[in-house]
């Protein structure tokens, strides 16, 4: 995707397109390896615990300060030896390596003593480790519970996360933490190079680096979501380069030295294929990893693509030619935009059935009704329109300053145009989200806050180099200190990470993960049975762990080993094709069994693979299970209850019963007949 202006006029496209993928290759390269050796090098000290010491917090401000410190080295080395040889390339990696190194520092130290990521086992960081722990036990796509599903939940992350495990040696849930921090520094320094293309290393690693720190402040508990905000802010840009078509750059046609529009879009003859190549790969992969989000870059797309039309049909009327040849133009560059959104679109689809096509083929063969239950959520931060700009923060000054470039240059540079659009496509989402609670759902539009703060980071670096050259217009030389307090301004805002993660990083002190342990050195909690119920399972079954289907409120088991779940965490996060409210009305049924034989009757006559292992926990009036039903639109939105089994149900020859600490494990060594 060729989208830089510094290239040299003699070079070849082919040596144009080579260098292009050696970059951004490289910077994957990097940011992979700066995770991983840091990590590596964090591992090997004993740290105290984040929620009991401050020595990690200590150090963490220190790492950010090291790669605030190299950002600025990039910047200045390629405003004064760019014309070198290779200085653009080699500061244009360096400035990758800052954006990978501050996650590296701002996620990796804080979590130095613990093996759990943010929010460590705790409710939907259970059901991401759970599918993890899944795509670690096989590279086969299924359902992270249910036996005999294809999944619903987007599955790229989790597939690379698996294979990352299998190759390291890891069990899921232990992989999760170097995976999340791993995948999103790649993506950071993948998301810098990007920016580094369109508008120089000056400018592009600010922004690498802004959007980063944005992004962490606002994602980092969903990793996957802050991978593909990491990379979606500069591809919009991207996907409005290839609509309009044309040579040029960033604008991929007609531009001035600023990246300025100047034609409207060029007909179909003069289409750059490559970033529509680009442009539909991303919608297709980000299809794969988080459908909210591809949802907005996918509208976001049309919008650019509509605004391009109007202004085709605009600038056709202002046109003095003759009506025959105007309206042949008008045709000819209105094609060029249809069939540039139509190509893309088709790219996009063609890969993201790589992923799809199973469940849309098992779901127009299935009778199950969809509860929508995945939409039945409704925070109190869902219910307002997300504007960071507006916060009294540093965040939320870089943010305002953003918008108002936004505003100001949208109508005359590419990359403002791109943003413009984008934001207007989450306020549209988030008014339909907002107009969706009175019909009883919503489309969980609270989570586009991390995209509306990321774009408005990356706007907000404009606006100040913007106000930069100004001053320096009105003041003299003075970019140094302009320099030295955007560093420090920097710094500021990365120190705060930690504050702003503390509640998710205490958490990932105090689970106990699945060795059984508590990081913060505390006495565990009932998870420290975990491993001896593994191995009673193993040896009571002879199976292994993807052989068993578990029937367990304790959730977290199966986030920690590979086995199937007869019934799912809540029914937001159940595979629609599993009938969640069917199969709980199932398990009451079999809890108001009073003997063996009429236990066994209805497990004959379950419509799913029944259980071969219950786990579950003990008290005085029985064997108890506490299950979830979704109680939208109260918030919080689930409903705890408890069910309870009669022992003298697994009073029989054909089941073992074995208690352990708070649990009571039943395996059924027949199948009922």
């Amino acid at each position: 995707m060729t989208i830089a202006a510094e290239r040299p006029a003699a070079s070849s496209p082919l040596r144009r397109r080579s260098r292009d993928l050696i970059e951004l290759a490289g910077a994957v390269i990097l940011g992979t390896a700066v995770a991983m050796a840091g990590l590596r090098v964090i591992s090997a000290v004993g740290w105290p615990a984040f929620n009991t010491s401050n020595v990690t917090r200590a150090l963490t401000t220190l790492g950010q300060a090291v790669c605030v410190l190299i950002a600025v080295v990039a910047v200045v080395v390629y405003r004064y030896r760019s014309a070198s040889g290779g200085w653009r390339l080699a500061t244009s990696w360096l400035g990758s390596i800052a954006a990978a190194g501050m996650v590296t520092a701002s996620l990796g130290m804080p979590l130095g003593a613990t093996k759990l990521y943010l929010s460590g086992l705790t409710s939907d960081q259970q059901f991401r480790t759970e599918y993890l722990t899944r795509l670690t036990s096989s590279p086969r796509l299924h359902d992270m519970t249910y036996l005999d599903l294809p999944p619903y939940y987007p599955a790229t992350w989790f597939w690379f996360g698996g294979r990352y495990a299998h190759v390291m040696g890891l069990p899921g849930w232990e992989a999760y933490k170097p995976w999340a921090i791993i995948s999103i520094a790649a993506a950071a320094a993948l998301g810098t190079v990007l920016w580094n293309r369109m508008v120089g290393v000056g400018v592009g690693t600010a922004i690498g680096l802004a959007v980063t720190v944005v992004t962490l402040h606002y994602a980092s508990q969903e990793p996957y979501a802050a991978v593909l905000i990491l990379v979606g802010v500069p591809m919009l840009v991207v996907t409005a380069v290839a609509l309009r078509g044309g040579a040029g750059s960033p604008a991929s046609g007609p531009r001035d030295s600023g990246g300025r529009l100047a034609d409207g879009p060029a007909a179909l003859r003069e289409t750059g294929w490559l970033s529509v190549v680009a442009a539909g790969l991303f919608l297709g992969v980000s299809a794969t990893v988080y459908t909210l989000y591809t949802a907005l870059f996918a509208g976001a797309a049309v919008l650019m693509a509509l605004v391009y039309l109007i202004q085709v049909w605009l600038q056709s009327r202002n046109t003095a030619v003759d009506d025959a040849v105007r309206s042949a133009r008008r045709r000819a560059r209105m094609l060029g935009v249809l069939g540039r959104l139509a190509a893309m679109g088709l790219i996009a689809i063609v890969v993201a059935l790589l992923f799809w096509f199973p469940y849309l083929k098992a779901r127009a063969g299935s009778t199950v009704s969809s509860s929508g239950a995945a939409e039945h959520y409704l925070p109190e931060n869902g219910s307002y329109l997300p504007l960071p700009m507006f916060q009294v923060s540093l965040i939320g000054l870089l943010t305002l300053a953003g918008l108002v470039w936004v505003l100001i240059r949208m109508r005359q540079r590419t990359i403002a145009f791109a943003m413009a659009t984008t934001l207007v496509g989450v306020v549209i989402l988030t008014l339909a989200s907002l107009a969706r609670t009175a019909v009883g759902s919503t489309l969980l539009s609270f989570r586009l806050e991390a995209v509306t703060a990321g774009i408005l980071a990356a706007a907000g670096v404009f606006a100040v180099v913007e106000l930069s050259r100004a001053a320096v217009g009105r003041f003299g030389d003075i970019r140094t200190a302009i320099g030295v307090l955007a560093a420090v301004a920097a710094v500021a805002v990365a120190q705060q990470l930690p504050s702003s993660m503390s509640g998710d990083i205490t958490i990932a002190y105090t689970d106990t993960d699945g060795a059984g342990v508590r990081a913060d050195h505390r006495p565990a909690g009932a998870e420290s049975y975990y491993p001896q119920l593994h191995r009673l399972i193993r040896e009571q079954t002879g199976r292994p762990a993807t052989e068993n289907v578990v029937l367990t409120a304790d959730y977290s088991f199966l986030s920690v080993y590979p086995y199937w779940g007869f019934q799912g965490l809540t029914s937001h996060y159940a595979n629609p094709l599993a009938d969640f409210e069917a199969r709980a009305a199932t398990i009451e049924r079999w809890s108001q069994s009073t003997t063996p034989e009429e236990f066994a009757e209805k497990l004959r006559h379950s419509p799913w693979p029944p259980p071969n292992v219950f786990l579950f926990r003990y008290s005085a009036d029985g064997y108890t299970l506490r299950l979830a039903k979704d109680v939208y639109p109260n918030d919080p939105n689930i409903k705890r209850y408890t069910v309870t089994f009669d022992p003298a149900v697994f009073a029989d020859p054909a089941y073992t019963v074995t208690e352990v600490g708070p649990f009571v494990l039943v395996v059924r060594h027949t199948p009922p007949k």
